[in-house]
């Protein structure tokens, strides 16, 4: 007598036989892999640099001023260490330099 939904009894699963060599290659595939994928997280996160900025040097005597070129707003720089052009008006500032004492554009 059969009786409706129950499954006949299925066989144990068998052991396959695997070479050696392919899981040799396995864990060593795997091993560079890790190796790549930490090799390229410390590049990005720049481990290892050197994150100490330079000193501000003092540079008011050399009359720079940074002068936006839509409207002609301008900073005296008087003190320079890692120089990242600022933005104004939408555009990035020229750097110019004047003869000491002269005014103006």
């Amino acid at each position: 007598m059969t009786t409706a939904g129950r499954s006949q009894p299925t066989e144990a699963p068998t052991l396959v036989f695997v070479s050696p060599w392919i899981l040799v290659g396995a864990i060593l595939a795997g091993v560079v892999i890790g190796w790549l994928g930490i090799t390229a997280l410390r590049a990005v996160s720049g481990v290892g640099m050197d994150r100490t900025s330079p000193e501000p040097e003092d540079v008011d005597e050399l009359e720079v001023y940074l002068v936006c070129r839509e409207c002609g707003t301008e900073f005296r720089v008087t003190r320079i260490g890692e120089l990242q052009i600022p933005r104004h008006c939408g555009e990035p500032m020229d750097v110019v330099r004047r003869a000491a004492g002269a005014t103006g554009p």
